[in-house]
């Protein structure tokens, strides 16, 4: 039977169709039986097998009887028991147990394809400034107060973002005002860091620029405004996409610059006006060295991407574009971990299953950033190893194991800037023995973190 079907005199009085039924009880080879001849039980069973069969305790089944309207003097005339029990307790008897399956939960880490492409890209698109206005980059002054302010910028909104973060568990207005008030001072920080080194008005104003912009976009991507952030950086794209022909005038490319920087400030400031008007957020703040991890890869990340980018500069282009799948496949694994906590029966036969989803992860993002290398003529073995070292950090911080990703990731940058530095050691083979040690440590922290099923609860 495919449901159960109305216990009534039609159904009982029927004409006789031959019917195969397997009941369970010691009754042998299925019997084939007609109406006529067959046991009145045998057919209520096979009736009703279908709301029998999950029932864990004949009184269930005493239940569906006494909702169905079954009386004892009817038990008792056509089915040849006592009561409702007796007869509750036969059919449970005959009825095999069939639990079915609970439905498929939907995946709570199935990743937004085009938000995470679309980071990936925003990741990249400001890069495009300094092909617009290479003029500040031209004075080495100058371009050491850039890269100071920009390790700083990115310290500081790494810290910021996490701490806004955990403020959104109470609400947007408390992260709103998080960033209302980390993000103007992470600005004036760098700005004012990098100033000094700055010789001209020109690369004063370039600096400040840089500082605005990162903070501003820091605010929008938090806050989930990646498509206004990509509409304030259409006036770097249409530049960059006049160069190869030539026909900018000098001042349009800054003047483009100073556009998406204005533009990129005013969508931050609009995201935060609803904080205007609103109650300050209950309960204690978050203590501020939960963030100092956070703080602390994002200035070991900026040194090992600027220390890529001054041999090789294509690779940072490869790498900042890789940030976005980056992003993807780290929401495939935790997908693909909770998949196989539901699969899993054994704690051992779950970890045998995390370890593969984080290898088959990892090789689908070094495989492409890897063959970007290749096509960049970058070395693809150290750019490899650099973003390995990324990824399973940014993994372990996925996991709250946010300490040992940043002091792994400071320990590849010091390995990969201080050797060339002193003379001891080439570049390439220096980022190539920083990252792949530190990558191999990492790679057994986030093996060892996500093999827990308690990891993924």
């Amino acid at each position: 039977m495919s449901g159960p079907m109305p216990l009534t005199e039609a159904a009982r009085t029927a004409e006789p169709v031959a019917a195969v039924l397997r009941l369970p009880g010691g009754r042998g080879a299925p019997a084939v039986a007609a109406a006529d001849g067959a046991d009145p039980v045998d057919l209520l069973a096979a009736e009703l097998a279908d709301r029998t069969g999950p029932a864990v305790h004949p009184y269930e089944v005493a239940a569906l009887l006494e909702s169905l309207g079954m009386t004892e003097s009817r038990i008792r005339r056509e089915y040849g028991h006592r009561d409702l029990f007796q007869l509750a307790e036969d059919l449970y008897r005959r009825v095999p147990r069939s639990h079915p399956a609970p439905p498929a939960a939907p995946d709570p880490w199935r990743p937004d394809t085009l938000r995470c492409a679309l980071r990936g890209l925003l990741f990249a698109l400001p890069g495009l400034g300094y092909l617009l206005a290479p003029g500040p980059l031209a004075d080495r002054g100058t371009l050491r107060g850039l890269v100071l302010a920009a390790l700083l910028s990115w310290a500081w909104s790494q810290a910021l973002s996490h701490r806004a973060h955990l403020r959104l568990a109470t609400g947007r207005p408390a992260a709103r005002r998080t960033l209302a008030l980390g993000a103007p001072a992470g600005a004036a920080l760098a700005t004012g860091a990098g100033a000094a080194s700055a010789p001209s008005a020109e690369g004063a104003a370039f600096l400040a620029g840089q500082s605005l912009y990162l903070a501003a976009a820091g605010v929008l991507l938090v806050l989930g405004g990646e498509r206004v952030l990509a509409c304030a950086l259409l006036p770097l794209a249409a530049g960059a996409a006049a160069l190869p022909f030539g026909v900018l005038p000098p001042w349009a490319g800054p003047s483009l610059c100073l556009a998406a920087v204005l533009l990129t400030a005013a969508a931050a400031v609009r995201a935060l006006l609803p904080l205007r008007g609103q109650e300050r957020p209950s309960g204690p703040a978050p203590a501020w060295h939960r963030s100092l991890p956070y703080g602390l890869f994002g200035v070991a990340a900026g040194v090992l991407a600027l220390t890529a980018g001054r041999r090789e500069p294509l690779s940072v282009v490869v790498l900042t574009l890789s940030m976005g799948p980056a992003e993807w496949l780290l929401f495939r694994f935790r997908g693909l971990a909770v998949s196989a906590l539901r699969a899993s029966r054994t704690p051992a036969a779950f970890a045998l299953r995390a370890a593969r989803a984080l290898a088959l992860c990892l090789g689908c993002y070094l495989l492409p950033v890897a063959a970007g290398g290749l096509l960049t003529g970058s070395a693809p073995a150290p750019l490899a190893a650099l973003a390995a070292v990324l990824f399973t950090a940014l993994l372990l911080q996925a996991f709250g194991t946010a300490w040992p990703a940043a002091l792994g990731c400071a320990a590849a940058a010091l390995t990969a800037a201080l050797p060339p530095a002193l003379g001891l050691l080439d570049p390439a083979p220096a980022q190539l023995l920083g990252c792949t040690a530190a990558g191999t440590v990492l790679l057994a922290l986030a093996a060892a973190r996500t093999a827990r099923p308690t990891a993924h609860a």
